[in-house]
């Protein structure tokens, strides 16, 4: 039996401002945001223009004038509200978000604000032109690094020290994918083999992270240098905490594929898996970790279907486009549908409203499937319960011509659960008419 190691969470950085200092700072990066969300909670169908970017613009330029910004400002100021969960979309419309009516009032809620515009830093600042798309992504993988250095600095950091730590995490990362460098000489400026474009790519990412808040950049008399802000230092201790947490979490799911984890988070009841989703998806990139869990959610397994489901509404904000994606997806489509209405503000208990009786049937089915496959005879009798149409005979009928893959498998597991031998009897005979074809 192999012993789990864990490490010590990390202190907070010394001298990190108290939580109503981060706030206020926080607030101050976002000012401008705020102010255009605001303004367009009032200015009718502004929502919609501005998200469209139509041209002419009416609504950006009456923004702009109404709050003394640049047309391209309200742009940026636009961009930076839906990032940070000030204004949100519903379909083709734009509503103001639960962190802006929540702006004045909750710390918390504008630090998760100004979190999540910090995990978005590389769509805040657009990607140099010319450059291939997989630099990009390497750069990105590779700048957290980066800002563990400038955290264990507590100071400046010469940028040239920085492009050396950046090539040697780039050639990690290309090593750890078997991958080949690219044959050329290494830049005049640190870096390594094969990575002659990452001064540029460097740049991006400090001017990025500039953006947000996170650092500043100076030239200083030896030249240029990073220097975390009070709010970067403070959400990179946040995230070398998750990964801390992550690394002791009690299933111990962290190193494991997202099948394996949503396995292993199947007996555990929903506040400890939801603890256990935090840490899996604390040591991976949000966006390979949403493509795997949506990829198990296309699998057989009705389970994990659901679980994967549970997992991305943990993601949040992040996972929207993907899981909207899905939509178009039969099998997914009920899950998705459901994640976006709670993702929407729906409340768990009315979310179902959303769904079709053909897809809430389907849904029962599915569901039905994963108890019968994982769950207790007894379970799957109080499953009936849940079903839209209250009635047996009805569910029957609807079970019948909804076409779910295990419809058969489902109704056998049921007729031989359940204690009423005429209700079994007749789930038998609609689980014999499915597998036949008849009627």
């Amino acid at each position: 039996m192999t012993t789990r190691r864990t490490r010590p969470a990390p202190r907070p950085p010394e001298g990190t401002p108290p939580r109503a200092e981060l706030a206020r700072q926080a607030r101050q990066v976002l000012a401008d945001a705020v102010r255009l969300a605001r303004w367009a909670a009032v200015e009718r169908g502004a929502e919609t223009a501005l998200r469209t970017g139509a041209e002419p613009a009416p609504a950006r330029e009456r923004a702009a004038a109404a709050l003394n910004l640049t047309p391209g400002q309200v742009r940026a100021c636009w961009d930076r509200a839906r990032l940070a969960g000030l204004v949100e979309l519903h379909g083709d419309a734009v509503r103001p978000g639960w962190r802006l009516h929540a702006w004045d009032r909750d710390d918390s809620a504008v630090l998760r604000g100004w979190v999540a515009l910090f995990d978005a830093w590389s769509l805040v600042h657009p990607a140099p032109e010319g450059v291939e798309p997989s630099a990009v992504a390497e750069v990105v993988e590779a700048v957290p690094q980066v800002l563990s250095l400038l955290q264990l600095s507590q100071g400046p950091v010469l940028v040239p020290a920085l492009l050396d730590l950046l090539g040697q995490r780039v050639e990690e990362l290309r090593e750890e994918r078997c991958e080949v460098p690219a044959a050329g000489p290494a830049p005049e400026t640190g870096g390594a083999p094969g990575t002659h474009g990452l001064p540029t790519l460097l740049d991006w990412a400090l001017e990025g992270l500039a953006a947000v808040g996170a650092l500043t950049l100076d030239p200083g008399t030896d030249g240029r240098h990073a220097t975390l802000t009070p709010l970067g230092n403070w959400a990179v201790w946040v995230k070398l905490e998750q990964i801390c947490v992550a690394a002791q979490s009690p299933a111990g799911n962290i190193e494991q594929s997202a099948e394996d984890m949503l396995r292993g988070c199947a007996r555990l009841t929903p506040g400890p898996a939801r603890d256990e989703y935090r840490a899996w998806l604390a040591a991976r990139t949000l966006s390979s970790a949403v493509t795997e869990l949506l990829a198990v959610a296309r699998g057989e397994d009705a389970l994990l279907r659901g679980l994967a489901f549970e997992a991305l509404r943990v993601v949040g904000a992040p996972a929207e486009a993907e899981v909207r994606a899905t939509v178009a997806e039969p099998s997914l489509r009920p899950y998705a549908l459901l994640w976006l209405a709670e993702y929407d503000g729906a409340d768990p208990d009315d979310a179902q409203e959303v769904l079709t009786r053909e897809e809430a049937t389907w849904l029962w089915v599915d569901t039905a499937a994963a108890v019968a496959d994982h769950g207790e005879s007894a379970l799957l009798v109080r499953h009936l319960d849940s079903a839209v149409q209250g009635t047996v005979p009805a569910l029957l009928d609807e079970v019948r011509a909804v076409g779910h893959p295990r419809t058969v498998q489902v109704l056998v597991a049921l007729a031989a659960a359940h204690p009423d031998p005429a209700l079994a009897k007749a789930v038998r005979r609609a689980a014999f008419q499915v597998h036949t074809g008849g009627s």
